[in-house]
């Protein structure tokens, strides 16, 4: 309700997310350099290109139709619910066709990257997940066969790093092999960081690289003092359980998207609502069409 009142029409959207992206100055998306015209009606002219623009152009605003009252109420409902929304909820709660919905979810999504990139320092813990279901639980006509333990028939893992008392970083990886693992982690995890794993062959090679302890699940070793993955394996439950009680399934071209937006809920956990809101209002710099969101 705070948020309808703040917002009552479209305009006092446009005018807010205007002082949140330009503060006082309008900056051209054509020629950040260049001088700019008021035209009035929120209605810009870069002077060097001569090409007239607006605050929405290279945003994920960008040529909808949705009006921007409904833009901010998917936005706040999306970062505010602990456990996300779904697209069925969305379009009966601002009163669009569920193919909106998911459309205006996705490129929200796209924009929760902003929270899940970066380095790694100090204690770090890095753990792989499986996205997908177990077997024994689908329907006769549903099972694949030969699908046990760390396959990739017809799940999909994500790798996960999370350094302790601050924020985590996921990316879907196509298998659990070093050859994936070793560039991901080098990449994300600083040099100087300490690294906790479990028994997985496939962290030898980041082994001899960094500082670097091991527990041993396989034998019913979870934790050997400070040696543990049981913080990352706490964040895979909220993923968990999110994915199950409101997505039910998510595809494996979209799956990034989905594990960008848990990321982002859990590196903004300590932020309040609105200031959850406006990070995201200030890196909303995705231009997408539904042709290549569709085509993940």
């Amino acid at each position: 309700m705070e948020l309808l009142e703040t917002f009552p029409t479209d305009e006092s959207c446009i005018i807010y997310l205007e002082n949140i992206l330009w503060h006082d100055r309008v900056i051209s998306p054509f020629d950040k350099k260049s001088e700019v015209y008021h035209l009035g009606n929120h209605k810009y002219m870069c002077k060097n290109t001569q090409k007239i623009f607006h605050v929405k152009i290279g945003t994920i605003f960008q040529g909808t139709r949705v009006p921007m009252r409904k833009w901010f109420i998917a936005i706040w409902l999306i970062t505010s619910h602990k456990k996300g929304i779904s697209s069925l909820q969305l379009s009966r709660d601002i009163q669009v066709t569920q193919k909106t919905a998911w459309y205006m979810l996705q490129k929200i999504r796209t924009c929760f990257i902003c929270r899940n990139k970066g380095k790694l320092k100090g204690k770090v813990e890095c753990d792989e997940t499986f996205v997908g279901g177990k077997n024994k639980n689908r329907h006769w006509d549903k099972k694949v066969k030969n699908s046990q333990g760390r396959c990739f028939i017809d799940k999909t893992p994500v790798l996960g790093m999370l350094q302790r008392k601050g924020k985590v970083i996921c990316r879907v990886i196509k298998n659990t092999s070093h050859h994936e693992l070793t560039p991901k982690i080098l990449e994300y995890v600083d040099s100087t960081a300490i690294l906790y794993t479990d028994e997985w062959q496939g962290y030898n090679e980041v082994a001899e690289i960094y500082e670097h302890y091991s527990v041993d699940h396989s034998r019913g070793q979870h934790a050997d003092g400070d040696v543990c993955t049981n913080t990352i394996e706490g964040f895979w439950s909220l993923l968990k359980r999110g994915i199950i009680g409101i997505y039910h399934h998510l595809s494996r071209e979209h799956l990034q998207l989905y594990v960008n937006e848990f990321c982002f809920r859990y590196n903004t956990r300590k932020i309040s609502d609105f200031s959850r809101f406006i990070l995201l209002l200030r890196n909303i710099y995705y231009k997408l069409t539904y042709q290549q969101i569709i085509a993940a």
